[in-house]
């Protein structure tokens, strides 16, 4: 870290003003009384503001005075911390972050204004409005490049900039107007350029619900087994339960019928026999990997296929290793745009049709 220097012409005098103070004093009574020099690091964040945006040598001192430390220490947090300007800024004081991200976004572009309208870094532009400092990362890499600008309305970023909109920007600053903080584009927070573009198939947001009534309330209580439910929905049937969840007692649960639809061929081998309903049980016969007789095997076995997945592969009439060991390219394509549209290449990237045989191959061999 390069050493840090206080600016050879300082002021005389300095006194807080009453609102620092008092901010201060906030500060210094959250500490215990042995244990009030652990409020230094904001009293010299309120000292640089009530200042004019810098410390200089007598506002330390104040600041050291005020807390009883010795000067030297209030000194080497001031000369250490970047945060502490040791010189005097500019009435607008831009902070131009200049880390990877906003370098590869045109930091560059954006310094090479700064340095055409006050000069270096850590000068003040002859009107007194602007100085400027290149620091390190502000924590804003999704809109880069950006800046920080410090100034009486606060600090404030200022993304997505392009050298004409931030050369703009200086202009209302300089004008004595306040332009809006945020992306300088069309993007709306970190949102995609152009508008959110996941999370739009409403079917993601259907709920199901399992209903539990609670002693003494006529109330039921809705349970959203999925990540996405409806917040109304759930909202309503929960309000003033006033009895414990663990005395719940589940409402008896009426006999589900079957509902599922006929399966869907695709991909079976030749001599596979006709699948026109889902396979109904049958005594097994137990091997390693699971039935080898006409109950459906367990494709969560395949690597890259969970509970999800082999629902779907199901209800399009997909039950056996077998059956995904004979997929050809074609077959692929179709169970990618019918059951799994949201992960393409995912039956290529983990193998499936690999998988499929080798399962397949060792249920055959078990059977023998």
């Amino acid at each position: 870290m390069s050493a840090r220097r206080m600016a050879l012409v300082q002021p005389e005098s300095y006194s807080f003003s009453p609102a620092a103070e008092k901010e201060i004093d906030m500060w210094v009574a959250k500490y215990p009384a042995d244990r009030q020099r652990s409020a230094l690091i904001p009293a010299l964040w309120i000292a640089q503001k009530d200042a004019g945006g810098w410390l200089p040598e007598v506002t330390m001192r104040a600041v050291a005075d005020k807390l009883s430390m010795a000067y030297i220490r209030v000194y080497e947090v001031a000369t250490f911390y970047t945060m502490y300007n040791l010189s005097p800024v500019g009435e607008h004081f831009v902070q131009l972050c200049g880390t990877t991200p906003c370098w590869l976004r045109g930091s560059d572009d954006l310094k090479a204004v700064m340095e055409r309208r006050v000069g270096p870094q850590n000068t003040v532009s002859s009107d007194g409005k602007l100085s400027w400092l290149e620091v390190e990362c502000l924590g804003a890499c999704a809109n880069a490049p950006m800046i920080q600008i410090s100034n009486a309305a606060g600090d404030h970023y200022y993304e997505d900039l392009t050298a004409e909109s931030f050369d703009a920007l200086l202009d209302k600053l300089v004008a004595g107007e306040t332009p809006t903080p945020g992306p300088q584009n069309s993007r709306q927070g970190s949102e995609a350029e152009g508008g959110a573009t996941v999370l739009l198939d409403k079917k993601i947001y259907k709920s199901g619900r399992k209903l539990t009534k609670l002693p003494n309330q006529g109330k039921k209580v809705g349970v959203i087994r999925h990540a996405h439910g409806d917040p109304k929905e759930n909202h309503a049937t929960l309000e003033n339960i006033g009895t414990r969840a663990e005395e719940a007692k589940p409402v008896a649960a009426k006999p589900r019928r079957a509902t599922k639809a006929a399966p869907k061929r695709m991909g079976r081998p030749a001599n596979s026999p006709p699948l026109a309903t889902k396979p109904q049980p049958k005594p097994q016969v137990i091997y390693k990997d699971g039935p080898t007789d006409g109950t459906p095997d367990n494709l969560k076995v395949i690597k890259g296929i969970g509970p999800v997945f082999e629902r779907e592969l199901n209800d399009k009439g997909i039950y056996y290793y077998r059956q995904i060991g004979a997929w050809k390219a074609a077959d692929i394509k179709k169970v990618e745009a019918e059951a799994l549209a949201r992960f393409p290449g995912r039956i290529k990237r983990d193998d499936w049709v690999k998988q499929g045989k080798a399962l397949a191959k060792a249920a055959a061999k078990a059977m023998k």
